[in-house]
């Protein structure tokens, strides 16, 4: 077993979701909520110990539609408005997140907001212009693994084995990153649960998950309330939080850096629990 890295429990964060659409796969926090309501939700993941704040304005769940750019725009821009609101009232600022795969409105929120993350389902494959984006003006960048667009990707899972091939299709995404001038510094890599797996190929991807953190990048996940733990317990996303949890610690022994979740406080005990128990048991 590795010594305690205190560093590295340092660097285990939870970004808080906002959803900015009427489709989301979750409606725990309703769909196309309002200011108020928008702001409410971002005080709970201030409240809860989110590091990370992250805003989207376009769903990307299995058979969703796409969004105009405006469109899409409109919602990002509601929802940081109202975060940007939050956190001059609360006295608290965590960084901000935009969840897109358009460079557009990615640079828009840069501009307007001071957005330091930019979280990418598509990780670069949808617009060849977000690199030099993030190059440009350096912020973070999580390139997510997926294979085709959210109406087509439940099609495209035939892997010859899911960890190898999402590590080098992931290794091609650091490649791409670096030729376009990305630092590492800047680059978080997201396996894509929920995109382009079967219920069985999520497991491992999840049991193989140290194989793709081996790679040197922190590494986010997202699990929160998804269908690999509604179809394979057969509770309904209201339900699902315990399992949510579960999985959660699970994640984080396999070297998971960010959690991307609805539930910010309970995720926020998981990782305190963690980081407890690690530094407990090396010390022994």
């Amino acid at each position: 077993m590795q010594p305690y890295d205190g560093d590295k429990a340092a660097r285990r964060t939870i970004m808080g979701i906002v959803n900015c659409t009427p489709d989301s796969f979750y409606t725990g926090a309703g769909r196309m909520p309002s200011p108020r309501a928008l702001q409410k939700q971002v005080v709970s993941h201030l409240l809860g110990g989110a590091g990370i704040i992250d805003i989207g304005g376009c769903s990307t769940r299995p058979g969703a539609d796409e969004v105009p750019l405006e469109e899409e725009w409109r919602r990002v821009r509601r929802g940081l408005r109202a975060a940007e609101t939050t956190f001059r009232a609360w006295g608290r600022y965590p960084k901000l997140s935009v969840d897109t795969y358009r460079s557009e409105v990615a640079r828009r929120a840069i501009e307007e907001f001071g957005v330091e993350m930019i979280n990418d389902v598509s990780g670069g494959l949808y617009d060849a212009q977000m690199y030099g984006l993030v190059a440009e003006t350096g912020v973070q960048y999580v390139a997510m693994h997926m294979r085709g667009t959210p109406k087509t990707m439940m099609s495209l899972t035939d892997y010859e084995e899911v960890v190898s091939d999402v590590a080098e299709a992931l290794k091609e995404r650091i490649e791409a990153m670096h030729a376009a001038g990305i630092k590492d510094r800047q680059i978080v890599l997201d396996p894509g649960f929920g995109f382009a797996k079967t219920l069985e190929q999520e497991y491992e991807l999840l049991h193989g998950l140290d194989r793709l953190v081996a790679l040197g990048y922190p590494v986010l996940v997202g699990v929160s309330r998804k269908s690999m733990i509604t179809r394979a317990i057969h509770v309904d996303k209201g339900d699902a939080l315990p399992a949510t949890t579960a999985l959660h610690w699970e994640l984080l022994r396999k070297g998971a850096d960010i959690l991307r979740v609805h539930d910010v406080y309970e995720a926020r005990q998981v990782v305190d629990m963690y980081n407890f128990y690690e530094q407990t048991i090396q010390q022994r």
